[in-house]
C-alpha cells in the first residue's frame, strides 16, 4: 500500500522499504512513560513516544527516536498490545490523559490501541501532540478519535522551515492542519472541576534564538485566523541546542531580550495560554536510553 499518511505522501510501500520518515509497515514506539512537564490542564499525562518522524527538524530534542535510521536499542514496543499494557500500568498515575506524541506515520494503529485500551477498563482522554505538520485526509481519520489536539506551529517563514525542518511547505500545510483542528475541536479548552482538559485545542510555539519575526509572524496569524479565546497558546522558551553542530544561531540558547519580545507579542495580541519560564531550558532533556521515563 503506498504511504500517503502525511503531506510529503511519499507514496512508498512500507512492507518494502521506507519513506522520509523512516518508519517501517510495522509499529515501532521508543517510550511510554508518566511526563509531568506538559501544560497545566495535561500534566501530569502518559505520554506515548513513538519512533521516527515526518520532519527532521536539525534541533529536534527528541533526535535519538526521531530520526530516519535510529538505532534499534531506542525502540522498546512493536505490537498494540505491548503498547496497550504498558499504557494501562501508568494511566492510574495521570488522571486519564492518554498522549500520542509524533504519531503521524503510525495513525493507522491509534484506533486499535486506543480499543485495546478501552477493553483493559479504561477511558483515557486522547491528546494528539502534533509538529502541525499534518495533512487534513489524516487528521479527518482521527475525527471522533481525538479529544485535544496539541500541535506546534513552528513556522511562517518558509525558508526556516526548509532549512531546518525540510519541509519548505510547512507554514501553509501547518496553517491549514490547525484550521482543521479547530473545526473538529470547536471553541474553546474545556477542564474539568480538577482543571484537567478532556476536551479542545492548544497550539504550542518554540522560540527559535535568532529567529523573532518567525515567531511574531506565527503569533500574528493566530490572532488573524482564530477567534479570541478559542484556542489556548503555549509559548515556550525551552529550546537548549540538542547537538554540538548546529548552525548559528541555533547553537545557543535563546536571550531574555528575544523571550520577552515574543512574550511582550503575545500579551499584546490578548492570546489566552501559558507563557513558559526561560529557566525552562534546563528542564526539557530527555534521555531515550531510560525506557521507563526518559524524563527522570
Amino acid at each position: 500500500m503506498e504511504c500517503k499518511l502525511c503531506p510529503r505522501r511519499c507514496g512508498v510501500d512500507r512492507a518494502e522499504t521506507t519513506g522520509f520518515c523512516g518508519a517501517p509497515e510495522g509499529l515501532e514506539v521508543s517510550a511510554i512513560c508518566v511526563h509531568r512537564g506538559e501544560e497545566p490542564p495535561l500534566n501530569p499525562i502518559v505520554n506515548v513516544f513513538f519512533s521516527h518522524c515526518n520532519l527532521h527538524c536539525i534541533y529536534c530534542q527528541n533526535h535519538d527516536i526521531s530520526s530516519a535510521g535510529i538505532d534499534s536499542s531506542f525502540i522498546h514496543y512493536r505490537s498494540v498490545d505491548e503498547v496497550a499494557d504498558r499504557i494501562c500500568q501508568l494511566l492510574p498515575e495521570s488522571g486519564g490523559l492518554l498522549g500520542f506524541v509524533t504519531a503521524t506515520h503510525y495513525v493507522q494503529y491509534l484506533p486499535g490501541i486506543v480499543e485495546a485500551v478501552r477493553r483493559r477498563g479504561f477511558s483515557p482522554t486522547i491528546v494528539y501532540n502534533s509538529s502541525g505538520y499534518e495533512s487534513i485526509e489524516t487528521l479527518q481519520m482521527l475525527e471522533g478519535l481525538v479529544d485535544i489536539y496539541l500541535p506546534d506551529f513552528k513556522y511562517m517563514d518558509s525558508r526556516l522551515a526548509l532549512k531546518y525542518s525540510h519541509a519548505g511547505d510547512y507554514p501553509e500545510v501547518a496553517s491549514r492542519a490547525i484550521l482543521e483542528m479547530k473545526r473538529q475541536m470547536g471553541a474553546g479548552l474545556k477542564c474539568d472541576e480538577n482543571g484537567v482538559a478532556f476536551r479542545g485545542l492548544i497550539i504550542r510555539h518554540l522560540v527559535l534564538p535568532g529567529h523573532i519575526d518567525n515567531s511574531l509572524a506565527v503569533l500574528d496569524w493566530i490572532a488573524d485566523n482564530l477567534p479570541p479565546f478559542s484556542v489556548h497558546v503555549s509559548l515556550m522558551a525551552q529550546y537548549f541546542p540538542p547537538q554540538t553542530n548546529l548552525p548559528e544561531p541555533l547553537s545557543r540558547t535563546l536571550t531574555e531580550e528575544e523571550y520577552h519580545r515574543v512574550a511582550d507579542r503575545y500579551e499584546e495580541l490578548g492570546l489566552d495560554g501559558w507563557l513558559q519560564e526561560m529557566a525552562s531550558e534546563h528542564n526539557y532533556r530527555p534521555d531515550f536510553t531510560k525506557k521507563d521515563n526518559p524524563f527522570a
